[in-house]
């Protein structure tokens, strides 16, 4: 059976984005973690070296693969934002028209800066992608 390699890993959030070095990556990652702490009432953790996830639900495929996972998170990366779980819930078809700049793929939602989204607008991608997976998908 397969397991998920991307865990908890105890690192500090904050240290991990004070060292994030694109101006905007660091000031849009400190907003993230604001946004997402206020609408999901959890703390953030670290997943692996550099994904910042809010609560965690638990995976497993027909094929045996099977693990943790954030979620809703983040990651500043160089190339862009990258923001995991907010395409989860069914709504996510209907916000995404209305949030502004983006591309979406593998399950990810993509965003050069935040900026160039509608904020209330992925405010919403995050509560509802957080309540799906927290709501139909088993959670430890």
């Amino acid at each position: 059976m397969a397991e998920n390699k991307t865990q908890v890993t105890g690192m500090s959030v904050d240290e991990f984005l004070a060292a994030v070095e694109h101006p905007v990556r660091h000031r849009d990652g400190l907003r993230l973690q604001q946004l997402m702490r206020e609408i999901t009432g959890e703390e953030p953790e670290m997943w692996g070296p550099t994904i910042v996830g809010f609560g965690r639900y638990h995976y497993k495929y027909e094929s045996g693969r099977e693990g943790d996972a954030p979620a809703v998170g983040f990651s500043p990366r160089k190339a862009s934002l990258s923001l995991y779980g907010l395409l989860y819930g069914p709504e996510a078809a209907e916000l995404l028209p209305r949030l502004g700049k983006h591309k979406t793929g593998a399950g990810c939602l993509y965003v050069n800066k935040l900026e160039d989204v509608d904020e209330a607008v992925l405010a919403e991608l995050i509560r509802t992608g957080y309540r799906h997976v927290t709501t139909f998908l088993h959670t430890p």
